[in-house]
């Protein structure tokens, strides 16, 4: 085995207001997750899920920023587990719940290193306590991650690490119009649906993974399923039409392995957003199990 990857559940659902995705790391370890990681040739270490308290059971609190504490809460613990696991020479998988996990996930990565990351998503996840329509968190991890607007003063979402020159945006197709603003006037790189649709998936990662990983130690993977087209992937909270095709996706990741066997480039990696309650026969958590082993290296030859 080539590769050590510490597969971390987190279980949250604090950061949207459908229930549901809580059990998406149950959903994917049932689809078969492990046998596809043996298939990518990597040897899989599963630390289980963090503990993560029922949504019902705590009150929402600011309707700004809705069960911020529990969020600091679990993704403090997560981005212990994440720092951890790379210090022992592991590449973590983080399975969501929500994406709000991926606060966690970008601080434990950019802990004591220079990273880029690419963000393949629908939405821009670029939102703030002062500019989301919602209040819902798994609209803000980027902002977090970046210390924006009232993030500014939240040091644990904050990855001191990450550059925000090496963030790069793949197939977003649905922005706030604040976000919209937002992500114009950053440093950031930002490809759209269009940009897939006029010059082909890879030519569009290749280009993404260029700037991702210039001048950096390496790049964290956050992966939406809510990225691809509904028709593909039933089982998500916030579908918009329009989205990446299953093929589109394999290629995606496959090219990000073809890079990292070439250049050594993925410290770590995040799969979120699967909800088995809109999913069907689990079709969803099927792909993010395939997904997670293309990044990772399974190849068909």
């Amino acid at each position: 085995m080539s590769r050590t990857v510490h597969v971390i559940g987190a279980p949250m659902d604090y950061g949207a207001d459908r229930r549901g995705v809580d059990m998406g790391p149950s959903a994917i370890r049932y689809a078969d997750l492990a046998d596809e990681l043996a298939a990518a040739d990597v040897d899989a270490v599963d630390a289980g899920d963090l503990l993560v308290p029922r949504a019902e059971e705590r009150d929402p609190g600011d309707e700004s920023a809705k069960f911020l504490p529990e969020i600091e809460d679990l993704c403090t613990r997560l981005a212990d587990e994440v720092a951890d696991a790379i210090d022992s020479g592991h590449t973590p998988l983080v399975l969501g719940g929500d994406h709000a996990v991926a606060i966690g996930s970008l601080a434990g990565t950019a802990r004591d290193a220079d990273v880029g990351t690419i963000w393949f998503d629908a939405h821009g996840d670029y939102n703030t306590p002062e500019t989301s329509p919602s209040g819902n968190v798994h609209g803000m991890p980027l902002a977090a991650a970046l210390g924006e607007g009232r993030f500014a003063a939240e040091e644990w979402a904050n990855a001191r690490g990450l550059r925000e020159e090496n963030i790069v945006y793949v197939g977003l197709r649905t922005l706030d119009e604040s976000e919209r603003d937002a992500i114009r006037d950053s440093d950031m790189t930002a490809y759209t649906m269009r940009d897939i649709d006029e010059r082909g998936i890879t030519a569009v990662v290749d280009d993404a993974l260029d700037t991702a990983t210039d001048g950096v130690d390496g790049i964290h993977v956050s992966f939406d399923v809510d990225w691809l087209d509904p028709d593909e992937a039933p089982g998500v909270g916030t579908p918009v039409r329009g989205g990446a095709t299953y093929r589109e996706a394999h290629a995606a990741l496959e090219t990000v392995a073809e890079r990292d066997r070439a250049d050594d480039i993925l410290r770590s990696m995040d799969l979120v957003e699967v909800n088995p309650i809109l999913d069907e026969s689990n079709r969803t958590a099927d792909i993010a199990a395939e997904l997670a082993a293309s990044a990772l290296g399974k190849r068909i030859l």
